[in-house]
């Protein structure tokens, strides 16, 4: 695959609208493990310059694009809510505006957003509002020190379980905000939180419990509603670490029972290589190896004509049906955000050629179908399984140009993605959040934040 390599001078412009520190590695300080992309030149491939856009074009349209989704209409654009505030601050949270809730995925994505942006007052809200309510701090739940996966926006629980990949973006927003605005205390201590958080999903103790269970010590316990799939809610809960260590891998959830399989977009290269360079030191190798495990689970989870990925896949790459979720062993929503994964990995490290594989072969297909009409959930051999086509589905296609062939296909993604409007109505919290962040990987804007020294 072909690659941008920018001059001094258009770098330096992006660094003065991002304030991005631009780390160029001193020879000698680097070595193959650090393979060959941005984290090692520190050069951010631009899809949008490319096409013609200039650095003012794309700062315009990502400025605006924040603006409405954390600042706009409350009622029909925004997605972020400030709510008051407590001893810590202010407090904030992201909702699912048509489900009424906030996810650890959408408050992580938040912070993911708010640190990208140089924006810390709303960063800090949101992770003051996870902290107050989502926290689970009562030592009888088995899931004590991580966080609820989803709670009403009153503040109280519609889970009293976590979803790994919340905790996994929670981790890398701290460790950028870490290194870009420095450590506070308490909650603040960026890198100690991240830390805390990232030792935990590999070293939480295997705990068993009979629920209902609290959130905190001092609240009523939560009681949610059974549903066909779940456990009894009346037997023994045991819940241990978010990875799989024979394997490698991430989980769909640390619960035992159904620990047993994963969950393709969970799985963040990109994020693992730096916590084995940052991360708790006796984790660093472990984090090194799932590296590289997600990079070839993603050549056994994708399908080989379409490259879709189902949403949950068992640890060899078969899909995995569930009767929680009946579209589970298809291309469905968290799939969407596979194909963006894997590219964000090739961007950063150039490490598997194969990723610009996946990629061309995920965009030959859905070009197929019509850049502007494909629909958003598929089976993995390309039977259309919607009639609707999505904003959020567009826009991780689009940033798997990152690691796609130049061409007429990839082009016409990125070309889609900057006519899109920002999305606004009941669904624009998922496909707002996951074209918030395209706009950034495709503009060259998602960055590493590095420590000063190494």
């Amino acid at each position: 695959m072909m690659r941008i390599i920018r001059t001094r001078l258009p770098l330096l412009v992006a660094a003065l609208f991002f304030m991005v520190p631009v780390v160029l590695h001193a020879q000698g300080q680097t070595t193959k493990a650090d393979g060959s992309g941005a984290y090692r030149t520190g050069h951010y491939r631009d899809l949008f310059a490319e096409q013609g856009h200039s650095a003012k074009q794309s700062r315009a349209k990502i400025d605006a694009a924040f603006e409405q989704l954390f600042h706009g209409d409350k009622k029909t654009q925004a997605v972020y809510y400030e709510v008051g505030r407590n001893a810590n601050g202010p407090l904030a949270y992201i909702t699912d505006v048509a489900n009424r809730d906030a996810r650890t995925e959408g408050m992580s994505y938040g912070m993911m957003i708010a640190v990208q942006m140089n924006r810390k007052h709303e960063f800090d809200a949101i992770w003051n509002w996870a902290n107050t309510y989502m926290l689970i701090t009562d030592p009888a739940n088995p899931s004590v020190g991580y966080f609820s996966w989803s709670m009403h926006t009153d503040g109280t629980p519609r889970s009293d379980s976590p979803a790994p990949d919340g905790e996994e973006y929670f981790v890398m927003s701290l460790y950028f905000a870490a290194n870009r605005w420095g450590n506070g205390t308490g909650i603040y201590n960026y890198k100690a939180q991240a830390d805390r958080i990232l030792s935990l999903m590999r070293h939480h103790p295997v705990k068993t419990g009979i629920p209902p269970f609290r959130l905190k010590p001092d609240e009523p316990p939560f009681a949610p509603p059974t549903r066909p799939g779940f456990p009894p809610r009346n037997h023994p809960q045991t819940v241990g670490p978010m990875v799989n260590e024979p394997y490698k891998m991430i989980l769909f959830v640390p619960g035992m029972g159904r620990g047993s399989f994963t969950d393709p977009s969970y799985h963040l290269p990109a994020f693992y290589e730096l916590w084995a360079r940052w991360g708790p030191v006796e984790d660093r190798a472990f984090w090194a190896e799932a590296a590289t495990a997600s990079r070839d689970f993603f050549q056994k989870a994708t399908n080989p004509t379409t490259g879709l990925a189902p949403d949950y896949a068992d640890f060899d790459g078969k899909p995995h049906g569930t009767v929680f979720n009946p579209m589970s062993a298809n291309f469905s929503y968290d799939s969407w955000r596979t194909a963006s994964n894997w590219s964000i990995d090739y961007s950063w490290w150039h490490k598997d050629a194969e990723e610009n594989v996946l990629s061309d072969r995920i965009q030959k297909f859905l070009f197929g179908q019509g850049v502007n009409t494909f629909s958003d959930q598929y089976t993995l051999d390309g039977k259309p399984l919607s009639q609707r086509h999505s904003t959020g589905m567009l826009a991780t296609t689009a940033t798997a140009g990152l690691a796609a062939t130049k061409g007429p296909i990839s082009k016409a993604f990125v070309d889609a993605l900057w006519n899109s409007p920002v999305p606004s109505g009941e669904q624009r919290y998922y496909d707002g959040m996951l074209y918030m962040m395209s706009l950034l990987h495709s503009s060259g804007n998602f960055r590493i934040w590095e420590a000063k020294q190494r």
